[in-house]
């Protein structure tokens, strides 16, 4: 078990390999698919600085903030596998969810020195490990908009880093 506290430093991603458990603590942000696409357009419109959000070191956790809790979804919807090239450029250190995500995608993260680690749908565990959750950008997508929440031991598999997938 690798013990991560955000904002990871480029060392601390430098460090992980394919099939390293990891366990996150600190703040990571939630986003899927309303809100990376807007993150994005923002970061290329250089507009995203305004907001005062630092993603540099940071987690986008693929997930929506509900009352229930917070759960993985697929990240390699378009919209979602869409924005890692993106967000790892700008300075996002791991992307988190579930699902196989395309050698591309693999390729990029190597490029950024970014990881894509998944983890598992267990929706009551993780509300357990959160810890504090606020809304930061967007509040009109409800439960899809962009949240910071603050968490406890979140434990993931690391499966992509390096140019390497677990997917093959």
């Amino acid at each position: 078990m690798k013990y991560l506290k955000t904002p990871f430093s480029e060392e601390d991603i430098a460090g992980l390999r394919v099939g390293d458990v990891v366990s996150i603590s600190g703040d990571i942000f939630c986003g899927r698919d309303a809100v990376l696409p807007r993150i994005c357009r923002e970061i290329e419109e250089n507009v995203w600085d305004g907001r005062g959000i630092d993603l540099r070191g940071g987690v986008i956790f693929h997930t929506a903030v509900s009352p229930a809790g917070v759960g993985p979804t697929s990240s390699n919807k378009l919209e979602i596998e869409g924005s890692f090239e993106t967000l790892s450029r700008a300075g996002v250190k791991m992307h988190l969810g579930k699902g196989a995500i395309k050698p591309q995608t693999v390729e990029a993260l190597k490029e950024n020195n970014a990881v894509f680690a998944i983890i598992p749908p267990v929706t009551a565990l993780l509300e357990s490990q959160t810890l504090q959750r606020e809304c930061v950008a967007w509040p009109e997508l409800g439960m899809e908009a962009l949240y910071r929440i603050k968490v406890e031991n979140y434990q993931a598999i690391i499966a992509a880093a390096k140019g390497e997938s677990i997917y093959g």
